[in-house]
């Protein structure tokens, strides 16, 4: 099998572009004969159609990036086959996504946005995202213990950690609100959270900070890092915590807490999208219910979406656009970790089990393989 892989190429430090990656080391590992590409780099991609001749084109992305990813292909009688996340809904290209024979999705949430919305659900599978072991694995060393040490958290206090571009995206918000529920039963906790500078980061802790204040919180408990880090730099800082929290407001995958759990880290998470395929209730973490949704009857649409030009798309029946987990739950889940040490560990073993079992960059892209083998050339021949 010979298989180009589009994604955001070289490497950088980003949830697809490390997608694109760890699907090429596996598919090269299950011996499939792979290229990768920038997907934006057409030019390139004409070359690699003509002189490679791939069986597959994976498209990493979203639905937004068919032009690149499916309709390009096609353009030259090559396979498109999309690997695609969600970004809360799909306006556009319903057409020619139906017309493959084969569209793979992240994760079963996303794959029931796509249905939601007009795609057929005939020719989607789902497909998980890998990761790296030798990259994120349980490690309890000198270097953990320093990046507590500089981030001034003391031997006896729990350490959470949320990463993200933005944390209020990842649920920081309401894990806020959670350790103010907790706070006056366990108060020897600090709150890590990891952000990308943007604008996003920016403007979401002024909301993050002053929603510290209402809660009369002490603000020193709440350690901010603005950076961008690669992933050895952050298994560390996954390492060095005793939590990991993400019960985040529209989660797709979640290749963070996927990681966490790698690294041997319960994972406080919110039971809907994403988390629901990678975290086990009660065994690798706790998954808070959904406590409300936000619902959109109409949204903007643009021409970078394949639209002729800038106009509101109304919805006969509204359309879910965010998440919010259920506070009361995180307390709990939160403070029974925060309170059992054994527990921590407990779960954290079978953390790190679970992921390397199930999740594995060999492994999900085998199951790639499988697919593609299934759908697109078994029909071909």
């Amino acid at each position: 099998m010979k298989v180009l892989a589009l994604y955001p190429y070289p490497l950088e430090p980003d949830g697809q572009s490390l997608q694109g990656h760890y699907l090429e080391k596996g598919l090269k590992e299950n011996g499939v004969d792979v290229i990768s590409c920038d997907r934006i780099d057409d030019k390139r991609k004409e070359e690699i159609y003509k002189k490679f001749q791939p069986d597959a084109v994976v498209g990493i992305g979203f639905w937004g990036n068919s032009p690149e990813l499916v309709s390009h292909p096609l353009k030259y009688k090559a396979m498109p086959v999309p690997w695609f996340n969600a970004d809360g809904w799909v306006a556009n290209y319903h057409g020619i996504l139906n017309s493959l024979p084969l569209l793979v999705a992240t994760s079963n949430w996303v794959k029931s946005t796509y249905i939601r919305d007009g795609v057929k659900a005939d020719n989607i599978r789902v497909c998980s995202i890998g990761y790296d072991p030798n990259i994120f694995y349980p490690k309890k060393d000198k270097e953990a213990m320093a990046i507590r040490k500089k981030l001034g958290i003391e031997d006896d206090e729990i350490m959470i950690l949320t990463a993200g571009g933005d944390v209020t995206s990842k649920g920081a918000q309401e894990m806020i609100q959670a350790l103010a529920k907790i706070d006056k039963k366990f108060s020897k906790w600090k709150y890590v959270l990891k952000v990308w500078p943007s604008f996003s980061a920016d403007n979401h802790g002024k909301e993050e900070k002053k929603l510290i204040e209402e809660l009369r919180l002490d603000e020193n408990k709440f350690i901010y890092i603005k950076d961008t880090f690669t992933p050895k730099i952050m298994a560390k800082l996954i390492n060095a915590c005793d939590i990991y929290a993400g019960p985040s407001r529209l989660e797709g995958f979640g290749m963070i807490q996927l990681e966490a759990q790698a690294c041997g880290k319960p994972v406080i998470s919110i039971n809907v999208g994403g988390p629901r395929d990678t975290i086990v209730h009660k065994v690798t973490g706790f998954l808070a219910d959904v406590a409300h949704e936000i619902k959109l009857d109409r949204e903007w649409a643009y021409p970078n979406m394949g639209f002729d030009k800038k106009m509101i798309i109304e919805f006969p029946i509204p359309k879910t656009f965010a998440y919010r987990a259920d506070i009361d739950q995180l307390a709990e889940g939160t403070l029974k970790l925060m309170f059992d040490l054994k527990l921590r560990e407990k779960m954290g073993k079978a953390a790190a089990e679970h992921a390397l079992r199930n999740f594995h960059y060999k492994i999900t892209a085998g199951k790639m393989v499988d697919l593609i083998g299934e759908n697109v050339l078994r029909k071909k021949n």
